[in-house]
């Protein structure tokens, strides 16, 4: 899980729009029907192609200077961002369940003040991974 930044191709299409081809992550293409949507939906697909390569601990290659790529007549190149983490925290939300062990008289006193063991977990979580 990390940050990243990868070299993005746009290519203006004849109905306005936008196709984007990220040239150093095969597969990972995108389009939008304006500039501004389609550096949104770019973002997005970055975004979704490094967490799944993350996800299969594939080799995540390095990304290229924007002036080493060459575009087409028309076309131009920028650099997209993409925070697996914080992609993670959006899309992946599925609960899965832990069994944890805790002192009987903590668990009777947090039972007692109706305390949210999964919430309590969460947030400690967060906090120890410096996520809060």
């Amino acid at each position: 899980m990390a940050k990243y930044v990868y070299a993005a191709v746009f290519s203006p299409e004849e109905n306005g729009g936008y196709s984007v081809v990220f040239p150093d992550l095969e597969g990972c293409l995108s389009c939008g029907d304006d500039l501004a949507d389609a550096v949104y939906m770019a973002a997005d697909a970055l975004a979704l192609t490094l967490w799944d390569m993350e996800e299969d601990k594939a080799d995540i290659p390095r990304p290229s200077k924007l002036a080493d790529i060459e575009t087409e007549e028309g076309s131009f190149v920028s650099y997209i961002a993409a925070d697996t983490t914080e992609y993670r925290k959006k899309n992946c939300t599925k609960a899965v369940k832990r069994t944890v062990s805790l002192p009987q008289w903590l668990d009777e006193l947090a039972t007692a003040q109706n305390v949210n063991f999964s919430q309590t977990l969460q947030n400690a979580l967060k906090e120890q991974l410096h996520m809060a």
